[in-house]
């Protein structure tokens, strides 16, 4: 079990509260991304039945793996067609972000959950193995959602951050930022896996996801 454990982003007892916050946050942002884009009038997503709370049609089995690998991962993006919007670019970047925003808000809402249980007392009656499931999966739903909100917006296909850099730039930019989309699962691999890569690029960013969740502690502490 301890040589299991080395090659886990998780210790072994938490996977099953990974795998539970996993099918909620993935299956909640791919389901931002495909409901945005149906409402502004493209029909693409729910031709492709993507218009749906079913975990099975979201996950994706590499985002999925190197979740547990890594700590960060993706589901099977939402194709759309901007052509079907009345104003592409602006829309485009609306149905970027609604992935990455659902899990921030998912993350706010486990936290202030979890705050207004611990400040109430409301766990104390429980039994002390229900106590700790429920504050372990809280903490989890906090921690996984702020991982996928900052790593979703990495400018880099086909993560989000990259459709709302594709649809700010200017036309011949961003066709040429496209040809970078062949080699972008390298350049994943790359900064995932080469610690120096991983400390100057993800590292940065993991920080500024860090004090966001502290900012957002510390404001929720004052408002309760």
């Amino acid at each position: 079990m301890e040589t299991l454990n080395r090659f886990l982003a998780f210790p072994l007892e938490q996977i099953p509260f990974v795998l539970l916050v996993l099918l909620i946050a993935f299956t909640i942002h791919e389901f931002s991304h495909a409901y945005t884009a149906y409402k502004f009038g493209d029909p693409t997503p729910k031709h492709h039945g993507r218009v749906t709370l079913n975990p099975r049609v979201h996950l994706d089995v590499l985002g999925t793996i190197l979740i547990f690998l890594a700590g960060f991962g993706w589901a099977k993006p939402v194709l759309i067609n901007r052509a079907n919007f009345k104003r592409p670019r602006m829309m485009g970047i609306l149905v970027a972000i609604a992935g990455p925003l659902s899990n921030l808000l998912l993350c706010f809402l486990s936290l202030f959950v979890l705050h207004l249980l611990l400040r109430s007392g409301a766990l104390e009656g429980l039994q002390p193995g229900v106590q700790q499931a429920i504050t372990l999966f809280l903490h989890i739903m906090v921690s996984l959602n702020m991982v996928l909100f900052v790593f979703n917006m990495i400018p880099l296909p086909p993560l989000d951050g990259y459709h709302v850099l594709e649809n700010v730039l200017p036309r011949e930019w961003a066709l040429k930022l496209q040809q970078i989309q062949p080699w972008a699962i390298f350049i994943f691999l790359l900064i995932v896996f080469i610690p120096p890569l991983h400390r100057i690029t993800l590292g940065p960013l993991f920080a500024l996801g860090n004090q966001l969740l502290l900012f957002m502690y510390t404001m929720m502490s004052k408002i309760l």
